[in-house]
């Protein structure tokens, strides 16, 4: 049952992403987090392990997502190659600062960020073009912050690249592409930070590296990459304007369990 669990979970993200382009890790985070407090898993490590374990899902499948991009001539590498090296840096940052702080602070930064991505999805539009990317040391810092964020909270980071690429008037299909490739470093970087600071947590779960539930990332993992391509054909077949709505309540229901702990 417990295999079905992550089967089904990586069902649904997959075909989330796929269909609404909405990262995975905003529902592998909360329901991974369900399902290791009905193992028993002490309180004071669900949120770490649903964390680690949901960004080392997403190197699997920002791996599928960046290649069918590249494959379509969607992802600037120079733009990716700026970016990068800031958020490795970032990346380990997030997972270090994750590690500090106690369950019920990952929690309340998690819940409130959910619930930020409900109203973007609700009733937010993609922001303006204003400028040009900035040269390599801004963007840097800009990949900093955006690896920090997103290894901090268990996501792939699109939300916050694709606003920032399309800002900077990077096209909204390569800011897509670009992004789903920059979510391979992101994932890597945290996953790794999550393992070497959890590596000696008392009271982890079977198949436990850290932070990292690999039995978890195998059946997510999976499941995701396999039915993204089904969210993907779903959208271009439905209006998506009442879908990314219901959706957008969904995250709310799940914010607020997390948020209630």
């Amino acid at each position: 049952m417990l295999w079905l669990s992550y089967i089904l979970l990586g069902m649904f993200a997959g075909v989330t992403a796929g269909l609404l382009g909405v990262g995975g890790g905003l529902i592998i985070v909360p329901v991974l987090a369900l399902l290791l407090r009905g193992q028993g898993v002490g309180e004071d490590l669900v949120m770490h392990l649903a964390v680690g374990t949901s960004l080392a899902t997403i190197a699997f499948t920002s791996l599928s997502s960046g290649y069918a991009h590249h494959r379509r001539g969607g992802v600037s590498w120079p733009v990716f190659a700026r970016l990068a090296p800031g958020i490795v840096v970032g990346a380990g940052l997030g997972a270090v600062a994750a590690a500090l702080l106690p369950a019920h602070g990952l929690r309340a930064v998690f819940g409130l960020f959910e619930l930020a991505v409900a109203a973007q999805l609700a009733f937010g539009r993609p922001p303006a073009p204003h400028r040009q990317l900035p040269g390599p040391i801004a963007t840097g810092f800009v990949g900093t912050a955006i690896g920090a964020v997103s290894a901090l909270l268990g996501i792939g980071g699109g939300s916050l690249t694709v606003p920032y690429l399309v800002w900077c008037n990077v096209p909204i299909r390569t800011a897509v592409g670009t992004s789903a490739a920059c979510g391979l470093p992101i994932a890597l970087a945290g996953a790794a930070g999550f393992v070497i600071t959890g590596w000696n947590a008392a009271g982890l779960p079977p198949g436990a590296s850290g932070f990292v539930v690999w039995p978890a990332v195998a059946g997510v993992a999976i499941a995701s990459v396999a039915f993204a391509p089904l969210g993907a054909w779903i959208a271009h077949r439905v209006p998506t304007v009442a879908l990314r709505r219901g959706f957008a309540l969904f995250l709310v229901a799940l914010a607020v369990k997390v948020l209630w702990g």
